[in-house]
């Protein structure tokens, strides 16, 4: 049987990573905030027609090779932010079979839901 994925995650597995997922995204956060104020001030600097370089740019650099390493972090395992800013991740899973996804949300304290690959959260049942 073909499978989209991968790695697929027990529940057990996927409750493990929850600490980790939970400082990724709080990191992913922190930096794309830094990246956004960077932003803004080399768009007041272009637009002022300053030319730009120097220890901003260099920063700016940085902040973005983190954030690439932090989206890695979820790419290598497989596991997909549906909704960076409700923190919506899912985790490829079997239910039997079938690959479906265990479904958490940042504010959640567990995993508690599965959907199925194609309905996405409205989709969500009870583990």
């Amino acid at each position: 049987m073909s499978r989209q994925f991968k790695r697929h995650y027990t529940v057990v597995e996927a409750r493990a990573l929850l600490p980790s997922v939970r400082v990724w995204l709080r990191d992913l956060r922190l930096i794309r905030q830094e990246i956004d104020g960077m932003d803004e001030r080399f768009r007041e600097q272009l637009y002022e027609g300053a030319d730009l370089g120097g220890r901003m740019v260099n920063e700016w650099v940085r902040r973005m090779l983190r954030l690439r390493e932090l989206l890695a972090e979820f790419t290598r395992r497989d596991i997909q932010i549906k909704d960076f800013d409700r923190g919506l991740i899912d985790f490829p899973s079997l239910r039997g079979d079938r690959e479906v996804f265990l479904c958490w949300e940042e504010d959640d304290d567990d995993i508690e839901f599965w959907h199925d690959l194609d309905t996405g959260y409205a989709g969500r049942e009870k583990l």
